[in-house]
């Protein structure tokens, strides 16, 4: 398949971790524009360990090792997946010039055994920002997915963040923004919203079967999939699972030991391959997503998975996020109170209409889309075309029901 972009190499310092992390938009985007050019993909440098205090600083420490220990691999997609080695230190100088020799001589190497030269480079994580210059990028892109400076899970200050991301900015040929909140309240002259997008067809088409681990569980299933860290309200499960014992809650993700919940209707079932989802999806009830809703970094935010949700056409509870908010099929809550109603009445009240509506909304926002759509951004940027005037924040809200 074409995706507009041939014979170059691209170089990602990514956000996640490609070994352990739900796939992100440059996960999916990359492995398309693999087919046809070089790719390297840098897992996460990372914003910092959180502070020694947080429950889970050893198995964050732990996370990050085994994925040193692979350091640089070829996946079956067809690009190159590295780990390097780095100081999650960036409030001093010192350990910041230790750093950027590290991460230099690790990055050109792997360019080396990759056959990488002059790359377009594309930074997802403000920790980047001191290497973008010493590749001899062709382009950079900027890809901000994040409030970064609210992240509550780093020790870095807020003050170092800003820094670097500022320092991004001024350097990007052009900053890509993935949640519509962050893109309305950008300045930045050379920006471009980079919606998110899903596998529709994974995801809308119902497996065969259903995974024996998930089928044992009684219905009805409220199911959700991803990272169980701060960003879960922890108090509103445990409240709705007391209220509503019949209810069985299913969680498929790596866990966080700040999501410590014990009850007989909660079972985490840890994380699994994404191609087998649609296995553990197809025995769910209702599609939640119980995010706090007191967090600055939250609510910037632009979930995946939520556009997964609505690809399976099931009906989806989330709690009110500006991404989302004028989202066709889709109930939100406040309260405990309003989330059990929500459901009550996915439960009670929702038919093959409201399942065609929820895919409706995705079914034409694809990854293939949006590898298509990015891999001609880089070739106008390339020919030395100017393309940020065409995306305006009016005409980013109304992709989203395109």
């Amino acid at each position: 398949m074409d995706f507009g972009l041939s014979g170059q190499s691209i170089m990602c310092f990514a956000g996640e971790d490609w070994w352990y992390h739900h796939p992100h938009s440059k996960n999916h985007i990359l492995k398309r524009l693999a087919q046809q050019n070089r790719v390297l993909f840098i897992n996460s440098l990372s914003l910092g360990l959180p502070s020694p205090s947080n429950p889970d600083f050893f198995l964050k420490i732990r996370r990050k090792l085994k994925s040193y220990m692979r350091w640089l691999k070829r996946v079956p997609e067809g690009l190159w997946v590295m780990s390097p080695v780095s100081l999650p230190f960036f409030g001093s100088r010192a350990a910041r010039a230790v750093n950027l020799f590290l991460l230099v001589v690790q990055v050109r190497l792997a360019m080396l055994i990759c056959g990488i030269r002059q790359p377009i480079l594309w930074i997802a994580i403000p920790s980047a920002a001191d290497v973008a210059g010493w590749f001899g990028a062709k382009l950079v892109l900027y890809h901000v997915s994040d409030k970064y400076d609210a992240n509550e899970d780093s020790s870095v200050s807020a003050d170092v963040i800003r820094a670097l991301d500022k320092k991004l900015k001024s350097r990007a040929d052009a900053v890509l923004y993935s949640g519509r909140k962050l893109f309305q309240e950008s300045d930045a002259p050379h920006r471009y919203f980079l919606e998110q997008a899903v596998d529709f067809d994974h995801f809308a088409v119902e497996a065969a079967t259903t995974a024996e681990e998930i089928a044992r569980i009684p219905r009805p299933v409220l199911g959700y999939m991803g990272a169980l860290d701060f960003i879960m309200d922890v108090p509103l499960i445990e409240e709705v699972a007391r209220r509503r014992r019949d209810w069985h809650w299913v969680f498929i993700g790596l866990r966080s030991n700040l999501v410590q919940i014990v009850a007989p209707n909660v079972h985490f079932l840890g994380p699994k391959n994404y191609s087998d989802l649609p296995q553990y999806l197809r025995h769910v009830d209702v599609c939640v997503l119980p995010w706090r809703r007191d967090s600055a970094f939250i609510s910037y935010g632009s979930a995946i998975k939520v556009r997964e949700y609505l690809a399976t056409g099931k009906p989806v509870v989330i709690s009110p996020m500006y991404e989302y908010q004028n989202t066709p099929g889709i109930r939100t809550y406040r309260t405990a109170d309003e989330f059990i109603a929500r459901v009550e009445d996915a439960l009670n009240r929702d038919g093959a209409t409201d399942r065609e509506l929820r895919q409706s909304v995705v079914r034409n926002c694809t990854w293939d889309v949006r590898a298509r759509e990015l891999g001609s951004l880089i070739s106008s940027l390339l020919r030395g075309q100017t393309v940020f005037e065409a995306t305006t924040p009016q005409e980013a809200e109304s992709l989203t029901h395109s």
